[in-house]
């Protein structure tokens, strides 16, 4: 039978012990190492402001979550009435409503604005209710126009601001909004299919 140096395992417990402290230390800093957050807002209600360009009154309408990831759908509260051959500047504002209003939580806008590098919003629209930008909107093909106005650190279009013009003529047809959440994923080419939705609405929109 093979017998075992006691002095040699006495020896070696020293070694065993800073072996063991090390993996210890290790392990504690990476449970300790801030952990990117890549949720999706929680958004109970977005607010859309069309303000004429050169001025008058402004048409708003929104669209509400109340209990946000809960069992009701998002309804809006009308259709989205503007005039023909205007431009318009559209505002969009967003809240959670479940959260305390003195919380960076309630105020969905600012958090948006801050992390701007990882949130885009895509719009779409039907029956050529626009007429610059012309087509359909960027949900299908990211490379069509839409008229952004604010961009992020990296250059690239939020969708917080953006400026439409009507049709020269009167239309009805459908206008969806789409807020993307695209953590370590936005860039010149990432499209609506990338990363999670933090909004995605539809409203009827009449040009008259």
């Amino acid at each position: 039978m093979k017998k075992y140096n006691n002095t040699n395992i006495l020896l070696n417990i020293p070694a065993l012990i800073g072996i063991s402290f090390l993996i210890l230390l290790s392990t504690s800093c990476d449970d300790n190492s801030p952990v990117k957050e890549d949720t999706p807002e929680l958004i109970t209600r977005a607010t859309l402001t069309f303000t004429p360009a050169g001025g008058g009154t402004a048409i708003v309408v929104t669209a509400t979550d109340p209990d946000g990831e809960g069992v009701q759908n998002i309804a809006v509260d009308g259709p989205i009435n503007l005039a023909i051959d205007k431009s318009y500047i559209l505002a969009i504002a967003l809240i959670n409503g479940l959260a305390d209003p003195a919380s960076a939580a309630y105020d969905i806008t600012s958090e948006v604005k801050q992390e701007s590098q990882e949130h885009q919003f895509y719009f779409s629209w039907t029956n050529n209710v626009f007429s610059n930008p012309a087509g359909d909107g960027n949900v299908d093909n990211r490379s069509d126009a839409i008229g952004y106005d604010d961009k992020d650190v990296n250059n690239l279009p939020i969708g917080l601001e953006t400026t439409w013009t009507t049709s020269t003529s009167a239309a009805s047809g459908k206008f969806k909004v789409l807020l993307k959440h695209q953590p370590d994923l936005k860039s010149a080419i990432s499209t609506s299919a990338d990363g999670e939705s933090d909004l995605d609405v539809e409203f009827v929109l009449n040009v008259e």
